[in-house]
């Protein structure tokens, strides 16, 4: 074994070890301090309009059993405000152009409503965030009329919308006021609501001071949860538990493509390993609302994969997401400025694969999001660019991934001292021993995940 640079300090061996020993990446060691229930969690995201015919909270409520029997830890909703009217896209509008921050959506019901299911999730052991829309809010918003200095304007005073998206208006975070206003809306629906966090949208438009000081004012209520749509380091410094892992969601799509391979996604870790304090949190996903929407189904992206994928994402370091119709193999681009509906058939019965990938997210401490859980151990194999083989383990347990990242037949053998020894199969339960030097082949998309027999 041998050190790399001081800031990375990254160890490496013949069995390609992905193991990142020093947390001073940017500054200093992520100073948050993750609620203990997140740490073996996978999240639920709940896209309420298209979840059941009615698109009601009311409605919602009775699959919160369902959610908990298949092992959902933290749901999340999408934004569940009132949606502004004017320059609305579509017949029903964007969740993300919010009219008022301390409402609920009459479409959707009542903040009583939206209490009881919060209840009725805590009664069950779930927790509960909503997304949460800081950088900007409908033209016809409350503050916009209250508060109109509170606006980004151009030179010939007109609001400012960020991007392309017409139908909102970007807030200004030079004013102290408007930041202490939206840290009390924040407040209002953990007092109030009883949620347990925030998932962030564009978290990166928005200052990180600002992210920084509402952390530590939500803190002081209770323990929360912070998911940052962001890909930005510090931003998990002192504010956020997680954000996303898109450029691994982007990986994937493009292995699954055959436009990139295994020594892509091996660049991906050891970049991440050194731009990352190990106490951090990727969010791993194959689909959410906006890709689901905008660039195509899981199927259209991954073909014959998506299971390949899907089960990458739980065993990777991170926390895994299901989206709204993933876990029964929904196959559609929802609408998403119209009413649509999710199909709840489950053809391809893939409800019992999900359910077993939770279960094995939650059961196995090895697979603990950020530091609680063990480093990847790469086994090198005489396909490297197809094969991603690796370990994690700790003190009592380990688990030997095996993932043929290709839409070929492989034949291949393991090199390395790490991987033989007596194994479960975990999605089959049959037994495995593995011997050194043994070539196994493994067929097209075709991947296993082992526990190590005690």
């Amino acid at each position: 074994m041998a050190a790399f640079t001081k800031s990375v300090k990254l160890l490496f061996t013949i069995s390609g070890l992905f193991s990142f020993l020093s947390s001073n990446v940017f500054g200093q060691k992520s100073e948050v301090v993750h609620p203990e229930w997140s740490r073996n969690a996978t999240i639920y995201e709940v896209n309420l309009r298209q979840y059941t015919n009615e698109g009601t909270l009311k409605a919602f409520e009775k699959y919160l059993p369902e959610l908990k029997e298949m092992g959902v830890d933290i749901i999340w909703f999408m934004p569940i405000h009132p949606i502004g009217e004017v320059n609305r896209k579509g017949s029903l509008g964007s969740y993300y152009s919010v009219k008022d921050y301390l409402g609920v959506n009459p479409e959707f019901g009542t903040l009583e409503d939206f209490k009881i299911v919060v209840a009725k999730a805590h009664g069950l052991g779930m927790k509960v965030i909503i997304d949460w829309v800081a950088n900007h809010t409908s033209h016809d918003a409350i503050l916009i009329n209250e508060h109109p200095d509170w606006y980004v304007r151009d030179s010939t005073g007109k609001v400012i919308s960020p991007f392309d998206w017409s139908d909102v208006a970007k807030l200004d975070y030079t004013k102290m006021e408007l930041r202490q206003y939206i840290v009390d809306a924040m407040k209002f629906w953990i007092k109030d609501a009883g949620i347990d966090g925030f998932r962030c949208d564009v978290a990166a438009e928005v200052p990180t001071d600002f992210w920084n000081d509402a952390r530590k004012q939500l803190d002081e209520i209770k323990p929360v949860f912070m998911l940052a749509e962001a890909e930005k380091p510090e931003m998990q410094q002192y504010a956020f538990d997680a954000d996303y892992g898109w450029e691994f969601h982007h990986i994937m799509n493009q292995i699954a493509q055959g436009k990139m391979n295994v020594n892509n996604l091996e660049k991906y870790l050891l970049k991440n390993i050194s731009e990352y304090p190990k106490n951090t949190n990727k969010l791993n996903f194959i689909t959410n609302h906006d890709e689901n929407s905008w660039n195509g189904t899981e199927f259209e992206r991954m073909g014959e994969s998506v299971k390949t994928f899907a089960a990458l994402s739980f065993v990777m370091p991170g926390m895994p997401l299901i989206y709204s119709g993933q876990e029964v193999g929904f196959n559609r681009r929802l609408k998403f400025f119209d009413k649509d509906q999710i199909n709840w058939n489950d053809s391809l019965g893939l409800t019992p694969f999900y359910k077993k990938l939770v279960e094995l997210k939650k059961s196995n401490s090895v697979l603990a999001a950020g530091d609680k859980g063990a480093d990847i151990f790469r086994i090198k194999s005489t396909n490297d660019s197809c094969i991603f083989a690796f370990t994690r383990k700790n003190e009592v347990e380990k688990l030997l991934a095996v993932f043929n990242l290709s839409s070929n037949e492989q034949k291949v053998s393991f090199e390395g001292d790490d991987y033989p020894d007596s194994f479960t199969n975990y999605m089959t339960g049959e037994s495995k021993v593995f011997i050194k030097g043994e070539i196994i082949t493994l067929k097209p998309w075709e991947f296993h995940i082992f526990i190590k027999n005690k």
